[in-house]
């Protein structure tokens, strides 16, 4: 009777842990990779943008951007606090179509010079306009950045 009770338990407890696994990797494998509803149309296969404004650069496999702190290179999921009300929208963001790598800061330097702040070619129409953004935000918490 007690192995009875403790085989189904130990099957219980299998089959949470396969059903979570399976769950965590569905949700892990939807949102991997999609560009960023502020990324500008026509670049489903870029894996970095560099923000000229902030000398900024975005992972859009990790979703993180990737700045210079203090001479190291930090990853995060947000903007640095300094940068919060900076609208991703409107700012402009060079694609690096070039770039395949894991360090698209070893070419900072380059980038710097060649994409300054304030750089802007003009006009990029984003994936999302920023209204329709505003109405789901709840849902997806990219607004800005933060999360």
């Amino acid at each position: 009777m007690k192995k009875m009770k403790t085989l189904k338990l130990i099957t219980v407890g299998v089959l949470f842990i396969i059903t979570t696994t399976i769950h965590a990797q569905v949700s892990v494998n939807v949102n991997i990779g999609l560009p960023p509803p502020w990324g500008p149309v026509g670049y489903s296969e870029v894996e970095y943008y560099y923000l000229p404004d902030l000398q900024v650069y975005y992972d859009i496999r990790a979703t993180q951007f990737i700045y210079l702190n203090n001479g190291v290179w930090i990853r995060t999921h947000n903007l640095p606090y300094k940068y919060r009300n900076y609208d991703l929208y409107n700012g402009y963001k060079v694609v690096l179509t070039d770039y395949h790598g894991t360090k698209p800061y070893t070419y900072y330097h380059d980038h710097k010079v060649k994409y300054h702040k304030g750089y802007n070619k003009g006009h990029q129409k984003t994936i999302k306009m920023k209204s329709d953004h505003h109405n789901d935000h709840h849902n997806n918490h990219h607004n800005n950045g933060n999360h």
